[in-house]
């Protein structure tokens, strides 16, 4: 079987960059509320959402964060990678139906701790609707055996 790995810590650059898009559906709000236990109304009942603020459903913010996971894990750094962490902040909500761009660019490389730090940004229309700061653990270079 092939080994599959993503992009080594060695080869990563400054600014270095990957994107996807992705439409949100209604059967993700259904998978992600029953995989997450998140049955927030707004989430998941049109009728009361259009009597809060948003004026209709939204879209579960950690389902939009885990667009940027889909980016890390299958882009950059690619599979292998870790996550460690992420920061973020919500500017606009997302609903059903939305493409959601997601892009992730490397800020910051240390070497000796194996850690990447990413700004990702997931966009709608041109809006920018989450923006986040990711810490990624990625494998370095393997060494070949001396012969």
């Amino acid at each position: 079987m092939a080994e599959i790995v993503g992009i080594a810590l060695e080869d990563m650059q400054i600014g270095q960059s990957a994107e996807a898009a992705r439409v949100v559906v209604e059967a993700d709000l259904e998978q992600f509320a029953k995989v997450s236990g998140d049955y927030n109304p707004v989430h998941m009942d049109e009728e009361y959402a259009r009597s809060t603020p948003f004026r209709g459903r939204i879209v579960h913010g950690a389902l939009v964060a885990s667009h940027i996971s889909g980016v890390l894990g299958n882009q950059l750094p690619g599979p292998g990678a870790i996550f460690l962490a992420l920061n973020m902040r919500f500017f606009q909500p997302v609903r059903i139906g939305d493409e959601v761009l997601t892009k992730v660019t490397v800020k910051d490389i240390d070497i000796k701790a194996r850690r990447l730090v990413m700004d990702c940004v997931c966009t709608v229309d041109g809006k920018v609707a989450m923006q986040a700061e990711a810490e990624v653990m990625v494998r370095k270079r393997r060494r070949k055996p001396v012969e």
